[in-house]
């Protein structure tokens, strides 16, 4: 079955660094985009940043600078590091990506399990 699954939330004081990590397990057939998002407790769910397949990338306005998002295309694995990181980038983080599952199937949006990031003061 195909899920994304993310790792590498955690507790970290300002000013330090974080990496997670999310891989699309079941073998998909071909994976367009693959992103981050964010939602902090009240809020919306907020676009972090995002990676085409040909490696091009956007970001927050918020982030710029501070965060990196990368893709291992052969392990079917996006990351985000995240450096000089602020009590505002406090939220869950939630992997998304665009996904074929068969050639002939559509694209679909998949969405991970969502993983805690807190940053304390």
């Amino acid at each position: 079955q195909l899920q994304l699954v993310e790792s590498g939330g955690d507790l970290v004081q300002a000013g330090g660094s974080l990496r997670l990590s999310c891989v699309a397990s079941g073998t998909p057939y071909s994976i367009r985009d693959m992103g981050w998002y964010r939602q902090a407790p009240g809020k919306e769910r907020d676009l972090v940043a995002v990676v085409g397949r040909d490696g091009s990338t956007n970001y927050a306005i918020s982030v710029k600078g501070r965060f990196t998002i990368s893709r291992d295309n052969a392990k079917n694995t996006v990351y985000l590091q995240m450096n000089s990181l602020k009590p505002e980038d406090t939220a869950v983080y939630f992997c998304n990506a665009r996904i074929k599952r068969t050639p002939w199937s559509s694209e679909l949006d998949y969405w991970g399990q969502g993983t805690q990031v807190t940053v304390s003061s």
